[in-house]
């Protein structure tokens, strides 16, 4: 089945995916537009399984404090390229997930990973799996802390 360009478009300004995979998807739900958004989530997060064996050599290290001051947060988020760690939505995802550690106070990191994601509709690991299967790239979670003052230690 032949889709139109706006359809393509659409779904690529939704999703964040690539243009293949968008007509791909499209092509495959025959024009259903939510099902092609299903079909490029489940294609990214098996791209993403693929990634699993490379190094996660990069990365970015966010920070948060909350507006009064008093609680605040560290976040590694890891990567393969500097290309990457650069990366609007890497850095966008790795703030947030900054921010979440200082609201949600997990205590281990698979807690946190399975924590629902405070900006999203799944929980944490699969909203990395996601990024990472859309960019292409591993992405894993490194190292969290979490500070509040008069904290007993």
């Amino acid at each position: 089945m032949a889709v139109s360009t706006e359809l393509v478009k659409q779904l690529r300004q939704e999703t964040k995916a690539r243009i293949i995979d968008c007509k791909k998807a499209l092509e495959e739900a025959k024009g259903d537009l939510t099902l092609a958004r299903k079909y490029v989530q489940e294609k990214g997060l098996a791209r993403a399984e693929k990634n699993t064996d490379r190094e996660a050599g990069m990365g970015y290290i966010a920070s948060y404090t909350h507006a009064t001051g008093k609680i605040a947060s560290l976040l590694e988020l890891l990567c393969e390229t500097d290309f990457v760690a650069a990366n609007e939505e890497f850095l966008d995802l790795a703030k947030n997930l900054a921010m979440q550690v200082a609201a949600m106070d997990p205590q281990s990191k698979d807690d946190f990973l399975a924590q629902d994601f405070i900006r999203g509709e799944q929980n944490v690991e699969k909203t990395i799996k996601a990024l990472s299967g859309k960019i292409g790239e591993k992405i894993v979670l490194g190292r969290f802390v979490r500070f509040e003052v008069a904290e007993k230690e």
